[in-house]
């Protein structure tokens, strides 16, 4: 095999509580990663489609080329180099993790034209690295569970220590996707550096709490769990009317709702697909109210992952 075509899904990262912690995956939207084999050593983006050309040609400067060149400098064969086509089908600056899906397909079907030559850790590092170019930071809340699929907890760093939590089989995510643009690097920035003991009490507790109702599928820990203590408070600002969506997901009985990794994708729960798209009109609702273009996905958790598609 020298040509693949590999799709990564968007993600929810943060999950409330779990800043840089927890995240998982979802069945739309994603990107797709085109990969065609080459025997000089040269890795080069080919096209990029869907991205309203803000996305870079450099190899050193794309997610998914950086994660490729880190899987090339530690593999066997120094003649093989890749031709890339990126297609954008989730929009970028969305807290729905693009960075990390692009660099989860790169690298997923990277390896899968070595022969699966790399272990599952190792791909997750070099989708870590590639990701980590967009948002100026190593975390993994939005790349592992796009490459591992389901619902994740990252313990540590170096070396890795992922945790597949449970998902309950009911479980639905409504998303409303805002059509703004906030910048991860930019919004990292808003999150303080210390915060005061008592606000960290509760949030470790809620992140207890959450993986608890995970294993018990316990929807009333789940609800209760969804506080975040750390990122919201700060980065409510950048979403306009961020608390009157909250408020009406909440009100249409949402088991949660907060901001996606960096926004301005707001994400609430729901024991029911029809009860989650309810809450995802209630959402968009008042966007429209306030004359503001939105997208809204409804989505049970992913536990695929990446795919090869035709």
């Amino acid at each position: 095999m020298n040509k693949i075509k590999v799709f990564a899904p968007a993600t929810i990262s943060n999950v409330g509580c779990g800043f840089d912690t927890i995240g998982f995956a979802i069945h739309e939207p994603g990107d797709i990663v085109e990969l065609s084999l080459r025997n000089d050593g040269i890795v080069k983006i080919k096209k990029i489609t869907g991205d309203g050309g803000v996305l870079p040609y450099d190899i050193k400067k794309n997610t998914a080329s950086v994660g490729i060149l880190e899987m090339l400098k530690n593999y066997k064969d120094k003649t093989i180099g890749v031709n890339i086509e990126i297609r954008k089908k989730m929009p970028i600056g969305s807290g729905l993790g693009s960075s990390a899906a692009s660099s989860v397909a790169a690298v997923y079907g990277m390896n899968k034209l070595l022969n699966n030559y790399f272990p599952e850790n190792e791909i997750l590092n070099f989708a870590i690295k590639g990701e980590s170019i967009a948002s100026g930071a190593i975390h993994a809340d939005n790349v592992a569970p796009s490459l591992l699929g389901g619902f994740v907890l990252i313990r540590d760093y170096n070396p890795n220590d992922i945790i597949k939590l449970p998902v309950p089989q009911n479980l639905y995510c409504s998303v409303l996707f805002p059509h703004i643009v906030i910048e991860t690097k930019k919004a990292r920035k808003l999150i303080k550096k210390q915060i005061p003991l008592k606000k960290a009490r509760k949030h470790f507790g809620n992140i207890g709490t959450l993986v608890s109702g995970l294993y018990e599928n316990d929807f009333s820990k789940i609800k209760r769990s969804i506080e975040d203590e750390i990122s919201e408070p700060a980065r409510a600002v950048l979403i306009p009317n961020f608390y009157d969506i909250k408020n009406a997901a909440l009100n249409e009985g949402a088991y949660g709702c907060s901001i996606s990794g960096s926004g301005p994708s707001i994400f609430a729960f729901a024991k029911s697909k029809v009860s989650a798209e309810k809450i995802a009109l209630a959402m968009k609702k008042i966007t429209d109210q306030a004359n503001i273009k939105s997208t809204i996905y409804v989505s049970k958790v992913n536990s695929q992952g990446p795919k090869i598609i035709n």
